[in-house]
């Protein structure tokens, strides 16, 4: 009975040690859990407070900046300011036209557009150099004409107004903004005025960089009747400045969305006083012009085949010819005839 009782009591023991043990192992686990949550606590305030004293003390630096006339040293400042500028452009959904994807498949129209949208990606804070822009102010550099190379009418132009702007220099060591001499207006492979082997004369161009604080002018790319996107040569980290660009391909606060003008439109708005202030509508006769083709089919052919519905013939114009393309009578609809003879009136 001794021997029985004292094995009993050593079996208790050896119970209440075990015991022992791991209550005190919980009690440490449950003692490092809490101390990690309030360490991640103590941090998470720490950083938080942080943050915000920068934001409050940010907050107060403009404040104090506005209130004293200081301008801020922000790359937005060493742009030109305009009192009415535009709202951003926001891209919508990428949605396509019905009639491009029939002549251009999804994988044609990506591969064409891979090759100049390699920065897709860029905006001024990644793919502008605002050092270029701090010493001098906003100059613009214009490469000098190469000889042998034809530039049309159209960009002799826009090359002329900036040349004659006072935003001009003619030493790149001063410059902000680079403008090509070469013609990129028109992409359009059978088009008179398409210069071969761009992409060999862009690269051959030693400030180059990579189209770094560079502007591309586009008027026309690709062919009728799918306008594939493509330039001819990968403008890298370049700004576009392009007429008829895709939500997909634009570039919100990079790029420019510019119209689409003909070659006979004028430089300049006329002589100082030829625009009268606050002259709501415009002393004109018509308040709405346009003259083109109509695209029966393929892409811009939804546009123009709604414009007859604005045409009202006497303030507001809007002619267009369905004679496009040597195939055009096989498209010809009912209105064809009466548009081409008010087109050639």
């Amino acid at each position: 009975m001794d021997e029985v009782s004292a094995a009993a009591s050593g079996n208790g023991m050896c119970e209440r040690n075990v015991r022992d043990r791991i209550g005190h192992m919980q009690a440490k686990k449950r003692y490092f859990i809490l101390l990690s949550a309030g360490t991640f606590v103590v941090f998470l305030f720490y950083f938080g407070g942080l943050q915000f004293k920068a934001s409050r003390n940010q907050s107060r630096r403009e404040i104090h900046s506005s209130r004293n006339g200081l301008q801020h040293t922000s790359p937005e400042h060493y742009w030109p300011r305009f009192p009415d500028a535009l709202r951003p452009f926001v891209p919508w959904d990428q949605l396509e036209n019905e009639d491009y994807n029939v002549h251009t498949s999804p994988r044609q129209k990506r591969d064409a557009n891979a090759s100049i949208y390699k920065g897709k990606k860029c905006r001024m804070e990644s793919c502008f150099d605002f050092a270029l822009c701090k010493k001098n102010g906003f100059k613009v550099y214009v490469y000098p004409q190469q000889k042998g190379e034809k530039i049309a009418e159209s960009y002799q132009n826009i090359l002329a107004a900036i040349e004659g702007s006072r935003f001009y220099t003619s030493d790149p060591s001063q410059a902000c903004l680079f403008v090509l001499s070469l013609d990129t207006l028109d992409r359009d492979q059978l088009s008179p005025q398409y210069v071969h082997n761009l992409r060999s004369k862009v690269l051959s161009l030693h400030l180059w960089n990579n189209g770094r604080n560079h502007l591309v002018f586009n008027l026309y790319s690709g062919t009728w009747p799918d306008y594939t996107e493509d330039v001819g040569f990968d403008i890298g980290q370049a700004m576009l400045a392009k007429a008829s660009i895709s939500t997909e391909n634009f570039r919100p606060k990079f790029d420019i969305s510019i119209p689409l003008f003909s070659k006979d439109h004028p430089r300049t708005g006329g002589e100082k006083g030829f625009l009268k202030f606050n002259t709501i509508p415009p002393l004109r006769k018509y308040m709405l012009v346009f003259k083109g083709k109509r695209y029966l089919t393929g892409i811009g052919s939804d546009t123009r085949n709604a414009l007859y519905h604005v045409h009202n013939g006497e303030d507001v114009l809007l002619l267009t010819t369905c004679k496009h393309g040597k195939d055009w009578q096989k498209h010809k609809d009912s209105r064809c005839d009466r548009d081409n003879a008010e087109y050639e009136k």
